[in-house]
């Protein structure tokens, strides 16, 4: 019984350490953020953050590989096996994630001075994609990096223009959307 109570206690702290730490960087770049203004905002002393956390850059390191574990396990819980398989379902559900990790997904993508959460990202997609279009030897493997260069460079920057904008569109929209630009370039808007 004690040791539930003290894991509740440890994820509650580190929670409001996180959500503190992520209302700072929406107004100040992470090289100006110290411990002790994260420590005020979550009411909680510096001995404590030391106990999870050596620095701010080791927190924001932590909150992306959480939210890099959690893409890794929903991407393995989905098997590629060509280009068609990325369905609107497939991406919507992805863009479903983003839109309920909002917040943060803003801070990483479109206002972090740091690609590395960009490209961690960038990477586990490629491995999927790369993989699924050469399996057949139906696409060379160097065409296959050009078309996710092209691919990924296109959807990231879709991504980041739907969260400045608030998430106005639908996520089903914006599926449809990047599977129609990937899919069929500018030829799929009759321009």
């Amino acid at each position: 019984m004690r040791n539930n109570k003290n894991d509740r206690r440890v994820k509650y702290t580190k929670m409001v350490l996180k959500e503190s730490f992520i209302n700072l960087l929406k107004i100040k770049p992470l090289s100006k953020i110290t411990i002790k203004e994260i420590c005020e905002k979550a009411d909680i002393n510096r001995a404590t953050f030391y106990a999870h956390y050596t620095d701010p850059y080791d927190l924001l390191h932590q909150i992306e590989q959480e939210l890099i574990d959690e893409i890794n396990q929903y991407l393995d819980n989905y098997a590629f096996s060509s280009t068609a398989d990325m369905s609107v379902e497939v991406l919507e559900q992805i863009f479903e994630y983003i839109k309920s990790n909002a917040e943060i997904c803003t801070i990483l993508l479109c206002e972090n001075e740091d690609d590395n959460f960009r490209n961690q990202v960038m990477y586990i997609v490629r491995q999927q994609c790369i993989s699924a279009w050469t399996l057949n030897k139906s696409l060379a493997h160097q065409d296959a990096e050009y078309i996710y260069a092209f691919a990924v460079a296109g959807s990231v920057g879709i991504i980041q223009k739907w969260l400045k904008d608030g998430l106005e569109k639908p996520s089903k929209e914006i599926a449809e959307l990047v599977l129609k630009i990937t899919n069929y370039g500018l030829y799929g808007f009759n321009i």
